[in-house]
């Protein structure tokens, strides 16, 4: 079974055609990743249907960090 952090990290790698392993923690996903509104949404969908949840856009625009979403998804396991 993959990490939270691993799960997370493929995703963002997919939809924003950036290697997995050069994603980090504190990376922004628009000033450090180039992801644009478009992106973004993508990843929330992504994020949503691998997690088996359905989030808020609020929850997903407190997210400032890819650590962010870590934190976010380990806390709910």
């Amino acid at each position: 079974m993959s990490t939270v952090e691993e799960r997370v990290r493929k995703i963002i790698s997919e939809q924003l055609a950036v290697p997995a392993g050069d994603i980090q923690g504190d990376h922004r996903l628009k000033d450090d990743l180039g992801a644009d509104s478009l992106d973004s949404i993508e990843i929330l969908m992504f994020l949503e249907n691998d997690f088996e949840v359905s989030l808020d856009d609020e929850v997903a625009e407190q997210w400032k960090t890819v650590g962010d979403i870590y934190s976010y998804f380990e806390d709910m396991e």
